[in-house]
């Protein structure tokens, strides 16, 4: 009876629910990309939202770091195996150690700026996660170019090149953050459970 009491107490419906979130959300982002009526969602890619609400949610860091990136490789295997099997390179695909690092820092920054869950930190932790997004991401893809040259020029003409794909990334997570954050906050209240954990 005691190790079923323990088992029953350390078991966190909340936690249980934000990953049930995030792993909803990730699979829509590979079926948006399966699908050929709806290709143009594909564009349009939930994970800085979903980083965004690993860190403003889940307590603690490992929890609110690991498991947001853990949907989003598991997503990125099942996508760079199937529909983007050509433009992987080997385990994922060029450059990802940089767009990794990318969405770590997001967490990190995420969590710093995400206090408490409200329209203005989420909106400021997004915008600073797209910023870092287009840097990091941008500055992997310029290292070693052929396209670009190895210029500070040569960077900022990739940076421009890159300024559409921001747009549609910042779009992507005001709506699919206003999506993940909103449905949370409504089952909190109208569900409340404990936030420990």
């Amino acid at each position: 009876h005691k190790t079923l009491d323990m088992s029953v107490t350390k078991f966190n419906p909340r936690n249980a629910l934000l990953l049930l979130i995030i792993i909803v959300i990730a699979a829509i982002r590979v079926l948006n990309n399966f699908s050929t009526e709806i290709t143009a969602l594909a564009n349009y890619s939930p994970l800085v939202a979903m980083t965004l609400f690993g860190s403003a949610y889940f307590k603690g860091n490992i929890k609110a770091l690991v498991f947001p990136l853990l949907a989003i490789f598991l997503s990125d295997i099942i996508l760079f195996a199937t529909v983007y099997k050509q433009y992987g390179d080997g385990f994922l695909y060029g450059g990802w150690v940089w767009v990794y690092g990318a969405f770590l820092l997001m967490a990190v920054s995420g969590k710093l700026i995400i206090k408490k869950v409200s329209v203005q930190s989420v909106s400021i932790a997004a915008a600073v996660s797209v910023f870092i997004h287009w840097i990091l991401t941008d500055f992997g893809t310029w290292l070693g170019s052929k396209t670009y040259p190895q210029t500070l020029a040569g960077f900022n003409e990739c940076l421009a090149a890159a300024i559409p794909f921001e747009l549609r990334s910042i779009t992507a997570t005001i709506i699919y953050g206003a999506i993940m954050f909103g449905v949370l906050e409504v089952m909190q209240r109208t569900y409340p459970v404990r936030k420990t954990g």
